[in-house]
């Protein structure tokens, strides 16, 4: 999938799994690319995959839920 499919797929899974509405999870999403989070997903397509959307979604929002925000 492209990047910005990628990020799409990320979204939807934070807001499906998490009960967020979708603009939480794209602000998620936002905060997590302005992070560099997904800078080696840009550049590298094989990590661009469903079940790895799923481990990043879960990341990022067990990140959130640390920071306490």
């Amino acid at each position: 999938m492209t990047y910005e499919e990628y990020l799409d797929e990320v979204t939807t899974l934070i807001a499906e799994r998490y009960k967020l509405v979708d603009a939480a999870a794209i602000e998620l999403v936002m905060q997590a690319q302005a992070a560099d989070f997904f800078v080696s997903h840009d550049e590298n397509p094989a990590l661009r995959t469903n079940q790895q959307a799923k481990l990043d979604a879960r990341t990022i929002y067990s990140q959130h839920q640390q920071s306490g925000l």
